[in-house]
């Protein structure tokens, strides 16, 4: 049986490269979302912003925004309310129109 350490260099627990790992990391997700947003997810909006605008206009004032038409482009336009957004006393007209601004700004700044 080996003897016991000293008091000083007994190993146990130490709180503080957890902390330093659980705050970068806590640092990074946000860094990468937006990074991950600007790069790749509002791009793919550039290819036809007006068809975008006009399903999203639809998601937010209709019941059933696709009828029996596909889903997927609505789905795609909805997105945009999780990368963009709306304010809490926004309009639906001046909430798409600042959309309609981000991506013009996105899409012809590239």
């Amino acid at each position: 049986m080996a003897p016991p350490l000293p008091d000083d260099r007994q190993p146990g627990f130490r709180l503080l490269p957890v902390v330093l790992v659980v705050t970068a990391v806590l640092l990074i997700i946000p860094v990468w979302l937006n990074w991950y947003s600007a790069a790749v997810s509002l791009p793919r909006y550039c290819a036809d912003p007006q068809q975008t605008l006009m399903h999203l206009r639809q998601i937010l004032t209709e019941p059933r925004p696709a009828g029996e038409k596909p889903r997927r482009p609505y789905l795609i336009a909805a997105k945009l309310l999780f990368l963009l957004p709306r304010q809490p006393e926004e309009s639906t007209d001046d909430y798409l129109r600042r959309i309609e601004n981000h991506l013009q700004n996105r899409c012809h700044g590239r």
